[in-house]
């Protein structure tokens, strides 16, 4: 199991890296934009990255190269929220092909997803941080943290994010 913890650290196995989480801490997330880390025990779905930034991603779960016209939807009014979606699109969204290099490797979490809830919030990520600032609500690690941490973990890993 891998553990976060409300002191902005994340355990698993032998490591134990600092981590970003969001900007209103960990708690029961109320709805979207609260920029909370939502508490809870969820599953990692699977990995997103960029082909032409990280060469080679070595893990059991399914891996998807990210695209320029790549984005997640977290527009409650959208029937695609708290999904992948092809931009451009009229609904409020986070693009994952971006500039910063933030999204360059992205595991995701089941969060909100079965069933999806309008408005409860969507996009929880495991993502690359390069400062430790705080996130709208994911978990942000250093890029050879989050390298290190997808190289030893299964398909059956879940993530404990504790308050």
């Amino acid at each position: 199991m891998i553990i976060v913890k409300k002191s902005g650290y994340l355990n698993y196995k032998n490591f134990k890296f600092r981590c970003a989480l969001g900007k209103n801490g960990i708690r029961q997330k109320v709805r979207e934009g609260d920029f909370v880390t939502p508490k809870g025990k969820y599953k990692l779905i699977k990995i997103y990255y960029r082909a032409d930034r990280i060469k080679k991603v070595h893990s059991p779960l399914k891996k998807i190269k990210i695209k320029k016209n790549m984005g997640w939807c977290d527009d409650p009014k959208s029937k695609f929220y708290n999904k992948l979606i092809k931009l451009p699109s009229e609904f409020g969204h986070e693009k994952l092909y971006r500039k910063d290099n933030i999204y360059n490797i992205v595991i995701v979490l089941n969060y909100n997803m079965d069933p999806i809830i309008k408005n409860k919030g969507s996009a929880i990520f495991i993502h690359i941080t390069n400062n430790y600032k705080p996130t709208k609500g994911c978990v942000g690690l250093k890029k050879r943290n989050l390298i290190k941490l997808i190289k030893i973990l299964t398909k059956k890993k879940q993530i404990k994010i504790k308050h």
